[in-house]
């Protein structure tokens, strides 16, 4: 890839908010602010200022970012006694459960958060949508905590379970797929603008929120919460489920963002690149089964990874219409309907009955698997 020209470098500057400021600048308006490449759409007065917040343009975004911000956890509120008094007791295929979850995600959230602040933050040019990537950062952050906080309670071998990702094939795979998508964008010489460069994007926000959070996530969410419905490790469950509904709320963030970048460039759009999405989601489905393969070579705790294929396919059909593409897998039904209902925050108590769990502190929360 080529360096950028210099006036490349200015758009670029202006475009992320690192312009020079020139007074005489008119206010913002409802009519600026475009989720990618605003300042190819300003008008000869300018007004396309991505620092400045007010007034909000895209609601959506912000409500997205009020929501997460009513459901702020931290690691350390969660008792682990119980955990560690079970523990020992665990069969080894359900400590190969916990123990290869946590591999993975520790490895997962770093990955996201590596997208979110080396590569998609500076190509949004909607300051709406910069908060909410700025929340979701934080989130990975702490999820990544989380992660620890189980493991040096457990007492277990940090070094291998960190190291996972780089030990067991189906995980290597999902790194090394997803890291292909974070490449282009933090390339410094990369710049949106033209039909090309704004699909790569739009291609790599699909990959990522759709795919990596939206798919990579959920055999392992399925496995540990099953675990947690038989009262079995309630402490290190609980986090999950916190983390599960967070990344569900970046899901829902993802998909609408993508859904609006299309309703602002329909060109992108094309038959062509709607056969590429799918192919991605596709990829995507067959890679978490091999995880699914790889963790689950026995049935374990009344679930197969037979289970799992007809699951994945079944959330691969709602990737594809959440953005509106036809089903790939007719038919494909969710053998886990009960993973709604965990993700229900809204009670007195948890599913696990361990402790009151009401983060929320207004309004309700819509949950979309």
């Amino acid at each position: 890839m080529n360096a950028p020209t210099k006036s490349e470098v200015s758009k670029l500057d202006e475009s992320t908010g690192l312009g020079d400021v020139k007074l005489g600048t008119r206010r913002k308006s409802v009519k600026d602010a475009r989720l990618i490449n605003s300042n190819k759409h300003k008008d000869e007065e300018g007004a396309n200022d991505v620092n400045q917040l007010f007034p909000i343009v895209h609601e959506e975004a912000w409500e997205h970012y009020r929501t997460t911000c009513k459901n702020s956890w931290f690691p350390y509120e969660v008792p682990m006694t119980t955990d560690i008094a079970q523990w020992p007791k665990l069969s080894q295929d359900e400590k190969d459960i916990i123990e290869k979850t946590l591999g993975f995600l520790s490895t997962a959230d770093s990955l996201v958060a590596n997208n979110l602040v080396l590569g998609i933050y500076k190509h949004i040019t909607s300051p709406e949508h910069r908060l909410f990537l700025l929340r979701q950062a934080f989130e990975e952050a702490v999820h990544m905590e989380s992660y620890s906080y189980i493991v040096q309670t457990l007492g277990l071998d940090e070094a291998r379970i960190f190291n996972m990702y780089r030990e067991i094939k189906s995980m290597a795979d999902k790194a090394n797929w997803s890291v292909k998508f974070t490449r282009t964008l933090s390339d410094s010489n990369f710049i949106t603008g033209d039909t090309k460069n704004n699909q790569i994007l739009l291609r790599d926000l699909i990959a990522f929120y759709l795919v990596f959070e939206g798919i990579f996530f959920y055999v392992g969410f399925v496995q540990v919460l099953s675990l947690g419905r038989r009262n079995i490790m309630p402490g290190a469950c609980e986090q999950i489920q916190y983390i599960f509904r967070d990344e569900s709320l970046h899901l829902n963030f993802g998909v609408d963002m993508v859904n609006k970048i299309i309703q602002e460039n329909p060109e992108l759009w094309t038959e062509e690149f709607q056969a590429e999405v799918r192919g991605i989601i596709k990829e995507g489905v067959e890679l978490e089964y091999a995880y699914a393969e790889d963790t689950m070579p026995r049935p374990v705790i009344g679930l197969n990874k037979e289970m799992f294929k007809d699951y994945l396919h079944y959330i691969g059909n709602r990737r594809l219409k959440q953005i509106g593409l036809e089903e790939e897998w007719p038919g494909a039904t969710n053998p886990f309907p009960w993973m709604s209902e965990i993700i229900d925050l809204k009670k007195e108590k948890n599913f696990f009955e361990t402790r009151v769990t009401e983060y929320q502190t207004g309004g309700a929360l819509d949950w979309d698997e």
